[in-house]
């Protein structure tokens, strides 16, 4: 079994699994057009080497048709696209130390978390 996701307007509305032949064959009522997806694909990465579509498409993924890839929603605004992994991330490293952090996109910075 494969997974496809159903692309409208460049944004996944469903995914769902299904036989290659099922998808070929369907006839769907509904706008939208169903690209495969690899549930082992992340970051542009695959364990056995073969990333397909930059990631595992989810519900409101995008789905870049001019680089055939999906990637998550933008968690924050400020945060920018990595186009080699297809992943966000802060304009700010994180500090790099054993202390607890969070985002804090007003400053775009990272604010240390004190006990």
């Amino acid at each position: 079994m494969s997974h496809f996701a159903k692309v409208l307007d460049g944004i996944v509305t469903d995914v769902i699994v299904a036989e290659p032949e099922f998808i070929e064959t369907y006839v769907d009522p509904n706008p939208g057009v169903w690209i495969q997806t690899s549930y082992n694909t992340h970051s542009n990465q695959h364990p056995e080497g073969r990333p397909l579509r930059g990631n595992y498409a989810g519900i409101g993924y995008t789905y870049d048709q001019e680089n055939d890839v999906f990637y998550p929603p933008a968690p924050y605004p400020s945060w920018i696209l990595n186009t080699s992994s297809w992943t966000w991330g802060p304009p700010t490293p994180r500090p790099a130390d054993d202390k607890e952090y969070i985002w804090d996109e007003a400053t775009t910075y990272w604010i240390e978390i004190t006990p």
